[in-house]
């Protein structure tokens, strides 16, 4: 991990972890091909270029009346004769001649000769006649052929993340395949003799492994292929095989626990065996400890993040390092950051400079201003912050305390927890 040199595993900033992992990745580069709508979530391999117009011919924005803007009667009210109906999916065939109209649906194709469209809310009927108010202009509520996407310019470039959007962009133009990176395989476990599995009688001096659970979430959110290797105790053999199953079966592998100061001597030999990983003290909190590196087995290879034990420290690192990694190796292209939002603090929060910190907050709108303040207890293994939060408290490296009153930075949980 030749990447990794320069920097110093006992003090390092959280960008410059940021920037050290994203320096040693190389996206995947398998591809396969599935139905348009069996691609949501997925990363586009392949240019998306329209063979037609969308829209394919100039059509009614609204329900209304089509004229032709040469029959307006200049500052005054037009009275024109109506001569047959557009519907969507159903073109008036006949020709629009002076002084006529024709009454038009949201989506059917203009008339002939029609170059504008008024809508149905002002107009009035005097007997046969189609009265059109003062102040109308010539090309309004009509959607020109193309106006969407225009035959033969690119839409969508290869690392395009496919939503909702994307889904019906791909449809409008009519394609049922697309080729789509293949997922990402991430293998996860947790570490430890005292943890006890959910559903079981919980043994004197055990915990519950909550750890599994929440990274389990994160990565279903994150849309990648999920390997759950359950729990592996703290026994070098059982650790080396775990590893090697994990490095010959996913791209990554992700653990929880064992790479604090005092753990067992075994997990950094065991992972020193099988690949290089260097462990790292983030000048963070929380998420202090963490290993980042590559493992191998039999021809194999994985990138390796071992996570902090502590709950709360599982899900601060995993967003902060962990996500952006595997968007970026699953061939997603352009800024995949989480954006900050800028808002005033409720209260004093005390701040030690020289790490950055994750506190949990409640961001929340009082009287139209959004205001920001913490959970209550911040430590980090009192999992019940994350859930009554809403938000990250972010806390830059070189701050110091802070005064009610004063802005911070706010990362939304929204769609990333």
């Amino acid at each position: 991990m030749s990447c990794l040199d320069g920097y110093d595993p006992d003090a390092l900033r959280v960008d410059k972890a940021c920037a050290a992992i994203r320096a040693c990745l190389t996206p995947i580069t398998g591809i396969e091909r599935v139905a348009t709508r069996s691609a949501l979530g997925r990363v586009l391999a392949e240019e998306i270029i329209p063979t037609i117009d969308v829209p394919t011919h100039d059509n009614s924005a609204m329900d209304g009346y089509a004229l032709r803007s040469r029959d307006l009667v200049k500052g005054a009210d037009t009275w024109l004769h109506e001569i047959g109906t557009a519907l969507a999916g159903r073109k008036f065939e006949g020709e629009l001649k002076a002084r006529a109209c024709v009454r038009v649906m949201t989506g059917a194709v203009m008339p002939e000769g029609a170059d504008m469209v008024v809508v149905q809310e002002v107009v009035k009927r005097d007997e046969d006649a189609i009265i059109i108010p003062a102040g109308q202009v010539k090309g309004q509520n009509v959607r020109l052929a193309g106006e969407d996407l225009k035959k033969g310019v690119p839409v969508l470039k290869p690392g395009h993340a496919i939503g909702p959007a994307e889904l019906g962009l791909i449809a409008s133009l009519g394609i049922a395949e697309v080729m789509v990176k293949r997922r990402l395989r991430v293998a996860f476990f947790s570490t430890g003799d005292e943890l006890a599995s959910v559903g079981t009688p919980l043994p004197e001096g055990h915990v519950y492994d909550s750890n599994r659970y929440t990274l389990y979430g994160m990565l279903q959110r994150l849309g990648v292929e999920i390997l759950d290797m359950g729990v592996v105790r703290d026994d070098p053999a059982q650790l080396e095989s775990a590893l090697r199953t994990a490095a010959m079966n996913a791209d990554v592998v992700v653990t929880s626990g064992g790479v604090s100061v005092g753990e067992a001597d075994f997990i950094k030999a065991m992972m020193a065996k099988l690949g290089e990983v260097l462990f790292w003290k983030i000048a963070m909190r929380p998420g202090r400890p963490m290993a980042f590196g590559r493992i191998e087995s039999d021809g194999h290879s994985a990138f390796l993040f071992g996570l902090p034990g502590n709950p709360v420290a599982v899900m601060v690192t995993f967003h902060q390092f962990v996500r952006d990694a595997l968007l970026h190796l699953a061939g997603r292209t352009g800024d995949c950051a989480i954006p900050l939002l800028r808002v005033p603090c409720v209260a004093d929060l005390r701040k030690v400079p020289g790490r950055t910190e994750y506190q949990r907050g409640i961001l929340s709108n009082e009287e139209g201003v959004w205001r920001v303040r913490l959970t209550g207890q911040q430590g980090s293994g009192v999992l019940r912050s994350m859930s009554e939060a809403n938000c990250f408290i972010v806390l830059e490296h070189d701050r110091e305390n802070i005064k009610a009153g004063d802005l911070v930075d706010v990362q939304l949980f929204e769609g990333l927890i």
